[in-house]
């Protein structure tokens, strides 16, 4: 097996990792309404492996994915004092910002806006029609990590080929 075929299949460990543990982020905050402190680390933990496996530079490729979770995190983590976000979905946020390149974390941010938009109206409409007004908790997450998972598909797919899966 060639050194650059060890690492593309490195890569694709990695981003499937990232599906698993996006997968996990949206069962915990459909259980509990929380998403773990150890899941959202070990996500931001792992991207420099995967700049690592994928050859990004530290000029001015590292700084661009550092730069881009630093302003989510300042974004989001405003969204959580003004009670719009939770805690977690913050920290998952951030972690996906180190991922993924800046453009297609602004696309993500799109589809998991449109995604959370259709599960709050939809859960909202449950909550009223089971008179559990006050009871309306949103697992947001789920709509992070489904959007997730939607930047992540050509990877996913890709790495599906390359083991004979499709």
């Amino acid at each position: 097996m060639t050194t650059v075929m060890q690492e593309t299949i490195f890569v694709y460990a990695l981003v499937a990792a990232l599906a698993i543990a996006l997968l996990i982020a949206a069962a915990t905050d459909i259980r509990r309404r929380q998403i773990d402190n150890w899941l959202n680390a070990g996500i931001a933990l792992a991207a420099p492996l995967y700049w690592w496996a994928q050859g990004l530079t530290l000029w001015p490729g590292v700084a661009i994915q550092i730069g881009l979770a630093v302003a989510a995190f300042l974004v989001f983590a405003a969204m959580f004092a003004l009670k719009v976000m939770g805690g977690g979905d913050v920290k998952l946020l951030t972690a996906l910002a180190l991922w993924l390149p800046a453009q297609m974390f602004l696309k993500m941010l799109v589809v998991m806006a449109i995604a959370g938009g259709v599960l709050t109206i939809v859960l909202g409409m449950w909550h009223i029609t089971r008179r559990r007004r006050d009871q309306i908790k949103i697992p947001y997450g789920v709509a992070i990590a489904g959007a997730g998972l939607w930047a992540l598909s050509p990877q996913l797919t890709a790495a599906m080929h390359a083991v004979g899966l499709q």
